[in-house]
């Protein structure tokens, strides 16, 4: 029985959905050392550069800094290693085989605690051109503005 129940986010990449196009998201499980784990628990992580890759039939998590437990000693873990990520084989299938088609990426998008094991959520996903990005700021203000006049509208109906 898990001591924790539901799910404890730690760390999210909010630049990774302003920089990529999202295909697919999977859930992973990390193999990682206590101090880590006691590290992330304190809610401290970053996913700024983070990335992932599958390599000899098994995925990876590279360059995501989870910086080292305060308490810990001489035991301590490296702030930035590669870490092993446990998923379905069909889904390292799945994931290779998309990322080779060419364009495609892996980023990590969060990681949390689910029933009291660290998970990271990574996406499937093709880098965004200069001016995909200056679209999707145009649309979102363009919706911001609109929700704004159609409240102003009803506000004055009353």
């Amino acid at each position: 029985m898990p001591r924790e129940k539901g799910e404890k986010v730690v760390a999210t990449n909010r630049k990774a959905r302003h920089d990529y196009h999202i295909e697919d998201t999977y859930e992973a499980g990390m193999v990682l050392s206590g101090t880590e784990v006691k590290s992330l628990r304190a809610g401290r992580a970053s996913l700024v550069d983070g990335y992932a890759f599958i390599e000899g039939g098994e995925a990876w998590l590279d360059a995501v800094h989870i910086p080292e437990y305060s308490a810990g000693t001489w035991t301590n873990h490296p702030p930035r290693r590669k870490r092993k990520l446990l998923l379905h084989k069909q889904e390292i299938v799945k994931i290779s085989h998309k990322t080779k088609e060419g364009g495609y990426t892996l980023i990590p998008l969060k990681i949390y605690f689910s029933d009291g094991r660290a998970k990271v959520e990574i996406a499937v996903a093709k880098g965004k051109k200069e001016y995909d990005k200056r679209q999707t700021l145009r649309e979102r203000q363009d919706k911001r503005e609109s929700d704004r006049a159609m409240s102003a509208r009803k506000n004055l109906g009353d």
